[in-house]
């Protein structure tokens, strides 16, 4: 009873869930759903009047001996009439479907990129979330009209089987039985064959995702070398034929059993009714003369008619289910409730910083405690690091500041205001950020360096090449073919500049350069650097942002030991805080840590006296601070 329940509930879900697409459709182009009614309307009305009347009309007319010209001009107006279908047919086709599609697809995708910009962070860090949300995305356009089109197709499908079997019913009552055949054909074997193709492709996707992955690794360049310097390729040739051979068994695991079913659909639902009825009419007209040739004609042209009628039917219905389960993603993903909008609006934070405090400030991520009642201040106009061990919370922490994410419990105050009373947009102005794992867009260097950022005209070049100046990219973007305004990534583009991490590092370095507002945050900004440009570039950010509240996470502590002041993250809360000389008079974990990084710095230096760059920053990059 409960199964039953449930298989009630998921098809009541699913009908919803279809009216929820006509209902959308309907809102982003009601154009397109009045004509895909009107169209999926005359194809099964045309089925209907040629196959139950058309042929009755002509053939009753000739055996009445009624006029050529009466019969000639019903033919002629069915004949304009089928032709002023046909233009309306090509006039879909040609202009008003292709326009409609391009409205569909524009109104759609903004509603879809709309809600994915203003969901929160986590919503993307949440797996299960992020796969509907890419089934959501995944041609929604084109399956929100074919979701539409059949469900039309199953309103006028199931009105158009019952006057099929209306008509069949009137001129023989018998005749109707054959329909049966088909209907035990789709609904039964067909449905049966479905349930096979979908534990068949169950147990191949497996296979398919290895011979997937094999295919997608021969040709991306970032795999290129190890293939060419190892012994991998036989491995993953190896891996390749193992799959090609699973394959091959899951199909012999279900050759057998489909054939059957294959063969039991083909016979129900054309070959049983079309000889069985053809030769029921024949016995009735020729032998018993109980059924004349009009009647004959009908029976065998709504035969044919009724057979097509309910395959569509059917396979509409399948469809309907099946699409239900791709609108159920969109449903979920359009009507999902924003903990944190990025349109929320609030007070105006105003463009000036006092002071940001972290009152009590507790965070759990996925059930688990990342940050502990945690308590610190930044000031206005003051130089902050924050260091500690891999997971001590110093990332998460600048997540909450950004409000990426709210505190479980405690509060962050700006200005002794709690930060989720304020605009979020205009909250998140106030800050400019250099993420340690940033990203490149297909886009120009001045481009990835703006960000989209409201920069006069005017003064957009000099801003840019300003800002890689300070970052240290300014000579390498000089050297690319056409400067600042050079495509990164090869993406759409042969000739796009494919840079270093390094050099990738100091672009992203520069969007905080260019960037105007009272807080900076960069983090682990040097981390591909060698200590010489690492120095720079402390140098220039000390010296460029001396009026910004600045915030420093580095896991090299010679980096950051200018600071104003360090707080010591461990286990999600501060552990020690104060300024570099103070924490190393207390000789605590601070000091430990800054003396074991500088006694493998002098190790390293000492065993290379020639190389000072890369080779003495090598140990502190695996070491305790990241």
């Amino acid at each position: 009873m409960q199964e039953q329940g449930e298989t009630k509930l998921r098809k009541s879900r699913a009908v919803a869930n279809n009216l929820f697409a006509m209902n959308l459709l309907g809102k982003i182009c009601p154009s397109m759903v009045v004509h895909k009614c009107i169209s999926c309307f005359l194809g099964y009305f045309e089925w209907l009047f040629y196959s139950a009347f058309f042929m009755r009309y002509v053939i009753d007319s000739l055996s009445n001996g009624d006029s050529f010209r009466k019969i000639m001009v019903f033919v002629v107006i069915v004949a304009s009439v089928e032709g002023l279908m046909a233009l309306y047919d090509r006039a879909l086709v040609g202009s008003i479907f292709p326009v409609n599609q391009a409205v569909i697809n524009r109104g759609l995708y903004r509603k879809l990129f709309r809600k994915s910009r203003n969901v929160e962070l986590s919503c993307f860090e949440d797996s299960d979330f992020y796969d509907r949300y890419t089934l959501a995305m995944e041609r929604a356009d084109e399956r929100l009209i074919t979701t539409v089109e059949a469900a039309f197709k199953v309103v006028f499908g199931a009105i158009a089987s019952i006057c099929a079997f209306k008509f069949m019913y009137d001129v023989d009552k018998i005749s109707v039985l054959f329909v049966i055949l088909p209907v035990i054909g789709n609904f039964v074997f067909n449905r049966r064959i479905s349930h096979l193709d979908y534990a068949r492709n169950k147990d191949m996707a497996p296979h398919n995702r290895r011979i997937a992955y094999i295919n997608r690794v021969m040709y991306l360049p970032e795999y290129a070398k190890e293939m060419r310097l190892t012994g991998v390729f036989a491995l993953m040739r190896k891996q390749y034929r193992e799959a090609i051979t699973g394959v091959a068994d899951v199909t012999k695991k279900y050759t057998k059993k489909a054939a059957v079913l294959h063969w039991l659909y083909v016979m129900f639902t054309f070959t049983f009714i079309f000889e069985g009825l053809l030769i029921y009419g024949a016995y009735r007209t020729l032998v018993s003369r109980s059924m004349t040739l009009a009647q004959l004609s009908v029976i065998t042209s709504m035969m044919v008619s009724t057979t097509w009628i309910l395959i569509g039917f059917t396979e509409s219905l399948t469809a309907l289910f099946k699409n239900g389960l791709f609108v159920e993603y969109l449903r979920t993903f359009l009507e999902y409730k924003e903990r944190i909008p990025e349109d929320a609006d609030g007070a105006d934070p105003g463009t000036e910083i006092q002071s940001i405090e972290f009152k009590n400030v507790s965070f759990s991520y996925k059930d688990k405690e990342v940050i502990k009642n945690l308590s610190m201040e930044f000031r206005g106009g003051k130089t902050y690091a924050l260091v500690g061990h891999n997971g001590a919370g110093k990332t998460t922490l600048i997540k909450l500041l950004l409000r990426f994410y709210d505190p479980t419990e405690g509060q962050i105050l700006l200005n002794g205001r709690d930060i989720r009373e304020y605009n979020l947009r205009k909250y998140r102005a106030l800050f400019a950020t250099a993420f340690q794992d940033h990203r490149m867009f297909s886009m120009t260097v001045a481009e990835n360096v703006i960000m989209g950022e409201n920069v006069p005209a005017e003064e957009r070049e000099e801003k840019v090449n300003e800002a890689l100046r300070l970052a240290g990219a300014y000579d390498k973007v000089m050297s690319l073919p056409k400067g600042i305004n050079t495509i990164l990534t090869r993406e759409f583009d042969d000739e796009g500049a494919m840079l270093s991490g390094g050099e990738f590092q100091k672009i992203v370095v520069a969007r905080a350069f260019v960037r105007e507002c009272p807080f900076k945050v960069f983090d682990e900004p040097s981390s591909a650097l060698d200590p010489i440009a690492e120095a720079q570039l402390f140098d220039n950010i000390y010296e460029s942002c001396r009026k910004n509240t600045l915030v420093f996470i580095s896991h090299r502590l010679s980096s950051v030991q200018n600071a104003d002041w360090v707080y010591l993250l461990a286990d999600g809360t501060v552990k020690e805080e104060g300024t570099h000389r103070k924490l190393m008079e207390k000789k605590g974990l601070y000091a430990d840590m800054y003396t074991k990084q500088a006694k493998n710095y002098l190790a390293v230096s000492s065993d290379h006296p020639a190389g000072g760059g890369t080779p003495a920053a090598a140990p502190t990059e695996g070491g305790v601070f990241a």
